[in-house]
């Protein structure tokens, strides 16, 4: 059983990580600069390279803009939380997890993911239902990011910011009518931050079991910010106030 990644950085970045790669098949024809890079990375691991019709690419791609270009890869096991937090402590920097509270949009969370790995950012939780989980169209969305960042899938939200809080992590959640600022806060330490559902926001539940609400000021018509925009802010804010450190990169998924 295999799954696939289709577009070009999304493809190189699953053949750069520890994510197993089966086989890449490209499209028959001319091949420019771009793909050369692609095709020379997997003859540095090993992976065959098949020439493939187009229309072979749209099917597998389900029409998608696949640049050329479709990867057969091991299927996609979520991480758990206790990874995330692992992850954090070897690197010695205080946890950032970004919690996804009923995403429905697979687009919104591929850029979520790319903001958080970009960031420095440990790891994502998403909940089992009701909401987007990890696709391809997330893989071409986040450029690759999520070859790189833990992402887990939990039960129960609420259950896991308590979990998070008595290990001593401050969970913010972004509210449009919270009356603190989001760069009025204090967004130093371990922090999960919580980012909503882009119609209703934060559930009221998951609202409740927030340590501080955020919201991020608005001054034109539209009432409020897309919910990936709206998360990449918060998180760039996190990352200002820790003083911009140079995240650290594992040394198994260093380039050589």
């Amino acid at each position: 059983m295999a799954d696939y990644v289709w577009g070009r950085y999304p493809v190189l970045e699953a053949l750069r990580s520890r994510r197993r790669v089966h086989r890449i098949l490209i499209a028959q024809g001319p091949r420019d600069a771009g793909m050369s890079q692609l095709l020379d990375q997997a003859r540095r691991v090993g992976v065959p390279v098949e020439p493939t019709p187009r229309r072979r690419l749209d099917e597998l791609s389900k029409n998608a803009n696949h640049q050329g270009v479709v990867a057969m890869v091991a299927p996609r096991t979520y991480a758990d939380v206790e990874e995330i937090l692992t992850r954090a402590k070897e690197l010695g920097e205080d946890p950032l997890l970004i919690i996804l509270d009923a995403i429905q949009d697979v687009h919104n969370l591929g850029s979520l993911i790319r903001t958080a790995e970009v960031v420095g950012a440990h790891g994502v939780i998403l909940p089992e239902h009701r909401a987007a989980g990890l696709t391809p169209v997330v893989d071409k969305t986040s450029a690759g990011a999520v070859e790189f960042l833990p992402v887990a899938q939990v039960t129960n939200i609420t259950r896991t910011l308590d979990d998070l809080k008595k290990r001593g992590i401050w969970c913010i959640g972004l509210e449009g009518s919270a009356k603190t600022r989001f760069d009025q806060a204090n967004l130093k330490g371990p922090i999960a931050l919580v980012v909503g559902n882009e119609g209703k926001g934060i559930s009221r539940l998951v609202r409740d079991h927030c340590d501080l609400l955020v919201s991020l000021p608005m001054r034109g018509h539209v009432g409020s910010l897309n919910a990936a925009i709206a998360g990449s802010v918060a998180l760039y804010e996190i990352w200002r106030q820790r003083g911009w450190p140079m995240p650290a990169i594992p040394a198994d998924l260093a380039e050589e």
